[in-house]
């Protein structure tokens, strides 16, 4: 009897392991564009019909006016390099009604894509401001990844300034953001920084932040040092900045599995639904792919 209930946990096991291995879905490369300058973060402009890409143009925490953004084709060609310059070091990307928000060390930056006017906002105290996204009234928060662990908020009505919305180590170091109904999704960087190598003792996890009550749960356990965080038809699609992993989490699991190889320095991803299209920026090789979905 022993034998048949030991049996029986281990084809359980095997049961579950089989089912995580099988994605859902397959990727399948179009493009690669060269001869960008450390790219960290592509969004689609849903209304041109064209890619922004943020280029930080040399260390991600220096003040030094070299950074851009460019604007790319959805068929891979580079329309503008500097179709804006005069940042430092842009990092995250994504738009609302007509305006293109950015992240730029301590700065949120707003854009208006029809005239590029352009509207800065400091967010005090701020480090190193990583991924930003906008929520459906307009309320745009940025993660803070090194310093400390936090979220900022540029309010969409009143004085519209920057405030710390959220300071807890509990996000451990969040970089990749998205919105989910009435939750903020952080992707973390981890825990027990090297700041030498910017290497963790502890790999990141997913948090979920309800956005009315600043709850935060955990939704998995720690799988990797975390960046671009994109909600599929599935679930999620997370790089791993260091490994150099495309990782795929569905709701029920616990960690990341892992899609495909990558080099280290893939960042900021963005996923269309409409076309079941990925974008990946390549941060340390200079490049912009382009994956789509196939069965």
């Amino acid at each position: 009897m022993k034998h048949l209930i030991s049996l029986y946990f281990v084809l359980c096991t095997l049961t579950v392991i089989n089912a995580q291995s099988k994605l859902p879905f397959q990727l399948e490369k179009d493009w690669e564009l060269e001869g960008l300058k450390n790219p960290e973060s592509v969004v689609l402009d849903t209304s041109n019909q064209v890619l922004y890409v943020s280029n930080i143009n040399g260390a991600p925490t220096d003040k030094d006016g070299n950074g851009f953004i460019s604007k790319i084709s959805l068929d891979g060609k580079l329309l503008e390099l500097e179709w804006l310059k005069g940042f430092d070091a842009p990092k995250g990307l994504t738009i609302y009604k007509g305006k293109l928000y950015a992240t730029d060390i301590n700065t949120i930056v707003e854009i208006d894509i029809a005239t590029k006017q352009v509207q800065r906002f400091t967010a005090k105290d701020a480090t190193f401001l990583n991924d930003i996204v906008a929520d459906k009234k307009g309320n745009v928060y940025a993660s803070n990844t090194f310093g400390f662990s936090g979220i900022y908020k540029l309010p969409v009505k009143g004085k519209r300034k920057v405030e710390l919305w959220l300071k807890n180590d509990s996000l451990n170091m969040p970089n990749g953001l998205l919105i989910e109904k009435n939750n903020l999704i952080a992707a973390g960087w981890g825990m027990d920084l090297d700041p030498k190598t910017f290497a963790t003792k502890t790999p990141g996890r997913l948090v979920k932040i309800n956005l009315k009550t600043k709850n935060i749960k955990s939704m998995s356990q720690p799988f990797g040092n975390l960046d671009g965080l994109s909600e599929t038809l599935h679930g999620f699609l997370i790089t791993d900045w260091f490994a150099g992993s495309l990782l795929y989490f569905k709701k029920d699991y616990h960690k990341g599995q892992k899609v495909i190889d990558l080099p280290q320095g893939s960042a900021d991803t963005y996923f269309d639904k409409t076309t079941k299209t990925l974008y990946i920026p390549l941060m340390l090789n200079n490049k912009l792919l382009k994956y789509h979905f196939k069965k």
